[in-house]
């Protein structure tokens, strides 16, 4: 094996980090340390960064919890980050010795929750590969909605067909601002803690601030009937995918059309992107399935995609040894 090294991330590290994941094949802008550290103060950090020959070969975004590190739980994915360049055998080899030195550290379990397929630029399923030989265990499994560009369905379904025709006569009108705060406070907020009792992941704060950072990333839309706001959502966008990280409407929007309207603009507007994901439509940890919202999504054309979690015993990184005839 070539000479590797294991360094546990740093903030003076921030330069080397940030350039390897912006030319990395399995990574997006919630890697970037400005948006992995909005939130710093709710996670222990257990970063990795792996370098063979004294070259940066492979970061794991990761948190700490006890004696189990997380592919970082404050992201919706995560998993091991290669460069584009980086070789299967590379990856084995990084992959047996971040193993190695976790175990040696007293970490027992890492958990990874494994980039979607649909935001890789490259090909990048060797971790599908180690994580068979290592006898992972697949501790959960979503279902997210995803548009296909390139070959996107046709809206059939009559309700959808309806809603847009109703925004039409309504007289709606989409608007991409950065309006976040109107969205958050007069419908966002009030429907979730209504149908569900919770908060937005973000706070308004948190979502201006990232925005901030990332305006080229988050981008905000809005549906107004006449100067009234009646429902919008938030896009994350990569370089593959826009991705709808909110939707909400409120009850002037149900009525009016807000979301079927506002979703046969955003998937025309975002025609040049290779998927537009409308997100996960499970609850119980991936154990059940919202019917109604699954089906809303999948009648713009959405199938379903998988996002997988996995749990290893890093006691196990003996299994990646002689692999090869």
């Amino acid at each position: 094996m070539d000479t590797y090294e294991i360094i546990q991330y740093q903030s003076e590290y921030k330069s080397a980090w940030d350039d390897f994941i912006r030319n990395s094949k399995n990574a997006t802008f919630l890697f970037l340390r400005d948006f992995m550290d909005y939130h710093s103060e709710r996670f222990e950090d257990c970063s990795l960064m792996v370098y063979r020959k004294d070259k940066l070969v492979a970061v794991l975004p990761a948190n700490k919890v006890g004696s189990t590190v997380h592919s970082h739980q404050g992201l919706t994915y995560g998993g091991l980050v290669l460069h584009t360049k980086t070789s299967f055998n590379i990856v084995l080899e990084s992959f047996q010795l971040l193993l190695s030195y976790l175990h040696n550290n007293k970490i027992d379990t890492l958990n990874l929750k494994l980039l979607p397929k649909i935001y890789q630029k490259l090909p990048s399923d060797e971790m599908e590969y180690l994580l068979f030989l290592l006898k992972a265990k697949l501790a959960r499994r979503d279902i997210s909605s995803s548009v296909f560009s390139v070959n996107a369905l046709k809206i059939e379904s009559s309700n959808r067909l309806r809603g847009i025709k109703k925004g039409v006569k309504n007289e709606l009108k989409v608007a991409e601002d950065s309006n976040f705060k109107l969205f958050w406070e007069e419908v966002l907020e009030p429907n979730l803690m209504q149908s569900h009792n919770q908060k937005p992941v973000h706070s308004i704060d948190e979502i201006e601030l990232l925005h901030s950072r990332f305006p080229g990333n988050i981008k905000h839309f809005n549906v107004y009937k006449e100067s009234k706001i009646v429902a919008g959502t938030t896009i994350f966008e990569t370089e593959t995918v826009a991705h709808a990280q909110y939707i909400s409407a409120n009850e002037m929007g149900r009525k009016s059309g807000g979301l079927d309207f506002l979703f046969d603009f955003l998937l025309n507007h975002f025609s040049h992107k290779r998927y537009f994901d409308f997100g996960v439509s499970n609850e119980k940890q991936g154990t059940q399935v919202n019917k109604g919202l699954l089906s809303w999504k999948e009648s713009f054309g959405g199938r379903s995609i998988t996002h997988d979690f996995y749990e290893l015993e890093t006691a196990n990184y003996y299994l990646l040894k002689d692999i090869y005839l």
